[in-house]
């Protein structure tokens, strides 16, 4: 921009940019004052700030859908503000610092507003000023999306690696991506954060194009390792009314409940993979991404005429001997502080699963991920986990102990012992041993190997953890 002779106050209104603005906040703003209240809880789908006349019109029902009323601090829409959706003050920097609850207030109004399709500018007053956060470019359209792919990408590892092999690039080197975003909205995750919760696909003819150049790599033998994205399943989707989801203030499309004017639809995956398939060079094309199972399944059947035939086919065509998913947990009120569906949702996926697999004699394994000591799960929870009937049979080896990473809801409930979302309080398991002996209960039916690798990582967390002499 300065390059450019750009204008100081043209620069301040570069979407995305954050800086700091010496002074006062902007006449008729000021810090919210009083108790911090939270919205109503996410667990409530009930409330809507929709007429009741338009939800009739659109034909979704007002008791799962709709945007939640945001209860938040003052508001301006008029002088000072670049946005037309107007204003967000935050808690101040130092009132963080000192109240927890206050941090955790903050980071639900900026993950509120992550997640909408046109947020306000945010400020946070700190020291002799405020930092101010423009809203964030518009969600990318397919056009839009393939032109970014259509740049000269060689699919080869920086020069500067020398030749050297890399670990991550092998995982990837031989796949293909769909899609940005991910409105799934689990609580340790931040995809939302980096790609938002719409959904921006590319094109079938620009993702068929790199399908094509992928004939001429290195190595290439003719199988694509993942035809896939944040949420391999949910590309092309949308919702089925565009103006319901721009007033939306929901995190997630899917918890607590899916979304009715969510299209859910199946068909367009399928034919794309139909066309990948047959594309000139290409043996197999598989799906290495994670997918939400509760977009094509429910605890009653399937959700729609798409939904069966769009499992078999990722079952018995596009997994490369084991299917993986992510239940998470197998307690509720732990999963629903991860913001995940039910676990008889998987116990239902289960038995779909082993009847695809015995009509067509085939042996697809299926591997579930889960956590441990996240925010909510205690020991006896783990106990229940470990001796759950529908894990019988299954080898755990893709769990793992929760670690707060920056930016999500479960490490806010790690720091502050408080779900953001309504301000109750959650246990949190935060002593490495027990933690540790969380983690332990994944390998209580497992086997030697598992056993042996039990051991040695508690003995490196013993070692780790073990205090000094005094001198």
């Amino acid at each position: 921009g300065i390059e450019k002779g750009w204008s100081r106050h043209r620069m301040m209104q570069i979407p995305q940019l954050a800086f700091f603005v010496k002074g006062k906040l902007p006449e008729g703003l000021r810090v919210p004052e009083g108790e911090v209240v939270p919205e109503p809880s996410l667990r409530d789908p009930s409330h809507s700030a929709l007429s009741p006349l338009r939800e009739q019109a659109s034909g979704v029902t007002p008791s799962f859908c709709g945007p939640l009323p945001l209860t938040r601090p003052r508001v301006a829409t008029g002088s000072g503000t670049t946005s037309p959706s107007g204003i967000l003050v935050l808690n101040s920097y130092e009132t963080c610092l000192k109240d927890k609850r206050a941090f955790a207030q903050n980071f639900h109004w900026i993950e509120t507003h992550a997640n909408m399709a046109h947020p306000d500018t945010i400020l946070e007053p700190v020291a002799d000023g405020y930092v101010r956060v423009n809203p964030p470019f518009p969600t990318a359209t397919t056009q839009e999306m393939d032109s970014f792919w259509d740049l000269p990408f060689t699919k080869l590892p920086h020069p500067r690696y020398k030749g050297k092999r890399i670990p991550a690039y092998d995982m990837i080197k031989f796949s293909v991506n769909t899609h940005r975003g991910c409105f799934g909205g689990c609580n340790f995750c931040t995809i939302a954060a980096h790609q938002g919760k719409f959904i921006s696909s590319r094109s079938e003819e620009s993702i068929l194009k790199e399908v094509k150049q992928l004939n001429s790599l290195p190595d290439f033998a003719g199988n694509i390792s993942d035809v896939g994205a944040p949420t391999a399943n949910m590309y092309g989707m949308h919702g089925k009314n565009p103006e319901l989801c721009d007033k939306c203030k929901r995190r997630s499309c899917l918890f607590p409940r899916r979304c009715p004017n969510l299209d859910c639809d199946h068909s367009r995956l399928m034919e794309l993979y139909r066309r990948i398939d047959a594309t000139p060079g290409i043996r197999h094309s598989y799906i290495g991404s994670g997918i939400r199972y509760d977009l094509f399944l429910t605890e009653d059947g399937f959700v729609d005429g798409s939904s069966a035939p769009y499992l078999k086919t990722l079952v018995l065509d596009h997994t490369s001997g084991r299917l993986k998913v992510a239940p998470e947990h197998t307690e509720d009120h732990v999963l629903q502080k991860m913001a995940k569906p039910s676990f008889r949702l998987f116990e239902r996926l289960r038995r779909e699963f082993d009847k695809i697999n015995r009509d067509a004699g085939t042996h697809v394994g299926l591997v579930p991920y889960f956590i441990s000591s996240h925010p909510g799960c205690t020991l006896q929870d783990m106990q229940r986990l470990a001796s759950h009937p529908a894990l019988k049979g299954i080898w755990m080896d893709q769990v793992q102990d929760f670690t707060p990473t920056p930016m999500t809801t479960s490490s806010v409930m790690f720091y502050t012992g408080l779900d953001p979302r309504d301000m109750s309080e959650v246990f949190t398991e935060r002593n490495p041993l027990k933690k540790q002996e969380q983690k332990s209960f994944f390998f209580k039916n497992s086997s030697k190997k598992g056993q042996k690798r039990l051991q040695s990582s508690k003995q490196s967390l013993n070692i780790a953890t073990r205090k000094k002499p005094k001198k």
